[in-house]
């Protein structure tokens, strides 16, 4: 078993995808929720000090979210998840990328494919996420922006949402 604290993130031989690993304390049912529902997401998503703020969300195939990650200072990103298959508390995938605040995708930071699948275990949920990119560089821009760090701190705001649920 994964310790319930570790996010593991490695890079495929392919250097075109990040696979992430992730153990939670608490059942499929209520992980799935924290993930596929806006006021849940809003709570966990962004990495502390950062807001997650969700404008519009349609979590279902051809349906997308719209958020705004907002820092202390009130700098804000915003992106776009769209949503491509879902197979309620197994699996769901979809695009994510940044964009303006009506949605229009901008190319200044690559989008990537998510392939996030849910797993029930005996004393709680894993949570598996395959993130793939068009090039090596893509990838590697993603990481230098800070995925690896934002991604495991907000696996923590997760696990205090999820002990609260």
């Amino acid at each position: 078993m994964i310790d319930t604290q570790e996010t593991r993130i490695v890079k495929d031989p392919s250097g075109k995808k990040l696979i992430v690993t992730r153990f939670f304390a608490a059942p499929l049912t209520k992980v799935w929720r924290a993930w596929t529902e806006s006021r849940y997401l809003d709570e966990w998503w962004a990495p502390r000090p950062w807001k997650t703020q969700t404008k519009t969300m349609n979590f279902a195939p051809g349906g997308s979210w719209l958020y705004a990650m907002v820092g202390p200072d009130n700098e804000t990103h915003w992106c776009r998840t769209d949503y491509q298959a879902v197979e309620p508390e197994k699996r769901f995938t979809g695009v994510g990328a940044f964009c303006d605040e009506n949605g229009r995708l901008t190319d200044a930071i690559p989008s990537m494919q998510w392939d996030i699948r849910f797993t029930s275990t005996g004393d709680g949920t894993t949570v598996n996420v395959h993130l793939s990119f068009d090039n090596e560089a893509s990838l590697e821009k993603i990481v230098q922006m800070g995925f690896k760090e934002g991604f495991t701190a907000a696996h923590g705001n997760l696990d205090e949402l999820l002990a609260r649920l």
